[in-house]
């Protein structure tokens, strides 16, 4: 007769074969959970960059709403390289000779008025081109957009950016602001928060007096400096920091922030983006071509690559420079020869880079299709500041008085310039 199985070895044996069903089950649970986890970042993934992808806002280009949505996410580094080794098979061409009718403004419609403007500014003499020796038409100034008060209000000219880099042109506005008013309108993704007064996309009331609408600067978290609009602070304003200051009156000055320029009750609206660049009608001491760490990540960490800059002259008239294959050095020398006694840089890159004027019908709002840019290649085309997807801040220059109006503006008017903020 068999002995019996004591209950203690029994119970020893069945605890041993229920061990690795055990096991299994917590491999399984952490596998599942592992696999969880894959999915969720996966999906969140997959929403969080196609809708950066689909965002207008992000860039004209896939590439460029890429590297935006990378630098968000704490992939910054990736994004660079990626760009570097782009920009390593596709380096600024030296030397050549700039397309045809480069020179030629590409402006819509103004034309020089017979009529003389004495409330207005005369317009800039020639501008000095930094390749020589100059070609046909380069350099000078040419009227553009529609006519305020029968005054020709903004110019543009085209000149080459360096002496080495002789096949690309870069443009240049030349902005009365006896006859035009600036503002600044804010967007939701910069600098931020909101709502504001002035947002894109721009009213149809607004547009009845749009002469000129362009980009800012920097989004906040790179533009070393603080935002100021609608009375409030946005973003505190830092001493010293470049700043396009706007007044009540309509007019706009640029100076660094405490020193040449201050908070005031006719201030309305104070963009901040890092220094000047020029100050005292000469570039500033410490420009460095290829100090990117100061004046912003650009494609590849090239030093070569779209960018705008503003500048204010003596007699209160803004300078607005845009273009391809530009140093810091390079645009700083531009508003310098243009004339400006102190400019800052604005944004740069390929896809943040546009300036339009708008030359509608008599009695017409401006609007994209009597829109034109600057430079043609220039990424936004001309709605970009009419769609509500645009959620960065730019500038515009309004008419004061009826924009194509028949007559010369009345003797007894007057305006002030910036002058007397300083």
């Amino acid at each position: 007769m068999a002995a019996a199985t004591s209950p203690r070895h029994a119970r020893s044996r069945s605890s041993r074969r229920g061990q690795p069903k055990k096991k299994n089950y917590r491999r399984r649970r952490i596998t599942v959970a592992i696999i969880g986890v894959v999915v969720i970042f996966l999906a969140w993934l997959g929403i969080s960059l196609g809708l950066a992808l689909t965002n207008q806002s992000y860039g004209s280009s896939l590439s460029a709403r890429f590297a935006e949505w990378g630098r968000d996410h704490g992939i910054g580094g990736i994004v660079t390289w990626a760009e570097q080794e782009w920009y390593a098979l596709n380096p600024p061409k030296k030397g050549g000779k700039p397309p045809a009718n480069a020179f030629k403004t590409k402006g819509n419609g103004a034309k020089a008025i017979a009529s003389t403007c004495p409330d207005a500014l005369p317009k800039p003499g020639t501008m000095p081109t930094p390749a020589q020796p100059p070609q046909p038409s380069e350099g000078v100034w040419q009227p553009v957009g529609r006519l305020v008060a029968n005054c020709a209000a903004v110019y543009e000219t085209y000149v080459r950016p360096d002496a080495i880099h002789t096949s690309y042109v870069v443009g240049l506005a030349w902005m009365d602001p006896k006859l035009l008013s600036a503002s600044l309108y804010s967007g939701s993704q910069v600098p931020g928060g909101g709502p504001y007064a002035r947002t894109a996309p721009i009213s149809t009331n607004a547009a009845t007096s749009l002469v000129a609408a362009f980009n800012a600067g920097f989004r906040m978290q790179d533009a070393q400096g603080g935002y100021y609009t609608d009375a409030k602070t946005v973003i505190p304003l830092v001493a010293g920091k470049a700043s396009a200051v706007i007044y009540k009156d309509g007019t706009m000055d640029i100076g660094a922030w405490g020193t040449q320029v201050a908070m005031t009750p006719d201030v309305v609206s104070v963009r901040q983006n890092l220094d000047l660049i020029v100050d005292q009608g000469k570039a500033v001491a410490g420009l460095s071509a290829s100090d990117n760490s100061r004046w912003g990540a650009t494609l590849g960490g090239s030093a070569l690559v779209w960018r705008s800059g503003m500048g204010v002259r003596r007699n209160g008239s803004i300078v607005y420079v845009g273009g391809p294959s530009m140093t810091i050095t390079a645009l700083a020398d531009l508003l310098s020869k243009a004339g400006c006694q102190r400019a800052m840089e604005l944004d740069i890159n390929t896809d943040w880079v546009n300036f339009v004027t708008f030359a509608p019908a008599l009695g017409q709002p401006a609007n994209p299709a009597n829109g034109s840019l600057l430079i043609s290649s220039m990424s936004g085309g001309t709605s970009r500041y009419f769609a509500s997807w645009w959620t960065r801040d730019f500038f515009t220059m309004s008419a004061r008085y009826a924009a194509n109006a028949t007559s010369t503006m009345p003797a007894s008017t007057t305006t002030t310039t910036t002058s007397k903020h300083r």
